[in-house]
């Protein structure tokens, strides 16, 4: 079992201990199912101990399995499996995971199990919160029978919770999120050379405050003739005065204006 630490799932969640499983009971729907309870399986298989730890793929059933031997506990023990259910139930038939049980160190247990982490077959540290009970395979007889429960195993069926992959801080550690950071720092950069290439500075307009009052109404403004030329007649638009209190600044001309009368316009 522990030489296997560290192997890791195929596309399409397929595993050679699915492959295994699926082949021993003639069922090619196992090959691509969650694995957690055939690795151990296969590994009890390999190890000779097959029917003391039992043969399963539906963690629900293998609890039920132990608990029919008189081999349940709610204390743990190295070399038990261990029976989580993530949604914190205490009740088998809400298993969602197996493990088993490395060594025992306080209130923590220290696992190996299979499937966890989306993909991996690795060492766990546990606290025992998330815990239904542990079967204890040196209390099973060496005669159980496992066909009966297994013939019930209905791995698709029930589909619990997944387990807490931890913080979302551990993200930050793996390949695509360095990748996405240096994309990341490289757009902003660009954005930030191209606006001082252009010389482009963001700001804020200010409003224009238009005088208040009601629309401007037309004037009629006519001229006098000058020089026997004909009279023009001019439109302009009345504007509105400015608001109650204001005061008007004097006209004061500029020095380059002329100065010229307005009378003179008709000369």
């Amino acid at each position: 079992m522990r030489r296997e630490v560290g192997y890791r799932e195929k596309g399409g969640q397929y595993t050679k201990f699915g492959h295994w499983y699926a082949d021993r009971v003639q069922d090619a729907q196992y090959r691509n199912a969650p694995w957690c309870d055939m690795f151990i399986a296969w590994a009890a298989q390999k190890a000779g101990v097959a029917h003391q730890v039992g043969q399963f793929a539906w963690t629900p059933s293998h609890a039920a399995w132990f608990i029919k031997q008189g081999a349940w506990s709610r204390k743990p023990e190295p070399g038990a499996l261990v029976f989580f259910d993530w949604s914190g139930g205490k009740s088998y038939k809400g298993i969602d995971h197996v493990g088993v049980v490395e060594r025992v160190e306080g209130k923590k247990i220290h696992t190996i199990e299979a499937n966890v982490d989306r993909v991996w077959l690795k060492r766990k540290t546990r606290e025992t919160d998330k815990v239904v009970g542990y079967g204890l395979p040196r209390l099973v007889k060496p005669d159980a029978p496992v066909d009966e429960i297994r013939s019930t195993e209905q791995p698709f069926v029930r589909v619990g919770p997944r387990e807490s992959q931890g913080s979302p801080l551990d993200f930050l550690g793996t390949p695509q999120a360095l990748l996405a950071a240096m994309v990341l720092t490289t757009v902003v950069v660009s954005f930030r050379l191209a606006g001082r290439r252009r010389g482009v500075r963001r700001g804020f307009a200010l409003p224009w405050n238009a005088p208040s009052g009601p629309p401007a109404e037309p004037v009629e403004l006519e001229l006098p003739e000058p020089m026997g030329r004909p009279v023009l007649v001019a439109t302009v638009p009345k504007q509105a005065g400015p608001p109650a209190g204001t005061r008007r600044r004097p006209y004061e001309p500029r020095e380059h204006e002329d100065r010229r009368d307005v009378a003179s316009l008709g000369n």
